[in-house]
Parts: C-alpha cells; sequence; structure tokens
C-alpha cells in the first residue's frame, strides 16, 4: 500500500514539474514575440524621449526629440506644457544608451567581478 501512494507521489510530482516546465517555456516565448512586436512597433518612430528629470513627486521635466528639433516639457499628473525649444548645439548627448548593454555582458561582467572579490 505504502508502495503505491509512493509511485502516485512521483509520478504527481513528476505531471508537475512538466507542467511547470511547459508554462515556462510558453512565458518565454511570449515574452520574446512581445519584445519583437515593440521593436517593429518603434523602429520607424519619430519622437524620442531623450532624458527625464523627477522635479517633485508626479511632476518631470522631458527633453524630447521630435524630427530633427529637441523640445523640453513638462509633465504632470493632468498636464503636458511645452517649455520651449533647445538648439541641438546646446545639448551634450550620450551615446551610451544607443547600443545598450546586453543582459549577457552584465551578467559576464558582474561574475567577473565577483570572482575578483572572492580571490582577495
Amino acid at each position: 500500500m505504502g508502495l503505491l501512494l509512493s509511485a502516485g507521489s512521483y509520478t504527481q510530482f513528476i505531471t508537475v514539474l512538466i507542467i511547470f516546465v511547459v508554462v515556462l517555456g510558453v512565458t518565454a516565448g511570449v515574452t520574446g514575440w512581445l519584445a519583437n512586436y515593440q521593436r517593429a512597433q518603434n523602429a520607424n518612430c519619430n519622437i524620442e524621449v531623450v532624458e527625464t528629470v523627477r522635479i517633485a513627486a508626479n511632476k518631470y521635466i522631458q527633453l524630447l526629440r521630435v524630427g530633427e528639433t529637441y523640445k523640453v516639457i513638462a509633465v504632470c499628473r493632468d498636464t503636458v506644457t511645452l517649455l520651449g525649444e533647445v538648439p541641438a548645439g546646446q545639448l551634450r548627448l550620450s551615446d551610451a544608451g544607443k547600443g545598450g548593454t546586453g543582459f549577457k555582458e552584465l551578467l559576464m561582467k558582474s561574475i567577473r567581478k565577483d570572482s575578483g572579490d572572492q580571490s582577495e
């Protein structure tokens, strides 16, 4: 009798494990599909948020690139106000966000950093 209960428990565990792996796979697939969909939506975008600075709770100043011009807006809870236009020559734009650092590079950098700390 105990042997039958044990075999049933193992079968139930394996079934739950398989269901978990299938759900995990479906989740990874849907996440990848959504990422590709969002990338395609933003591919020919003429409006880009260049920088955002929080000035108070629910209040931000944003620098936008609209075509070839740069606009500064104030974003509050209920309103968006155009503050003005900034000439491109007055801006210090960094290229750090353009290429982006991938997760793999960040993970490898973190692993190297951690292994260096442990060896000391």
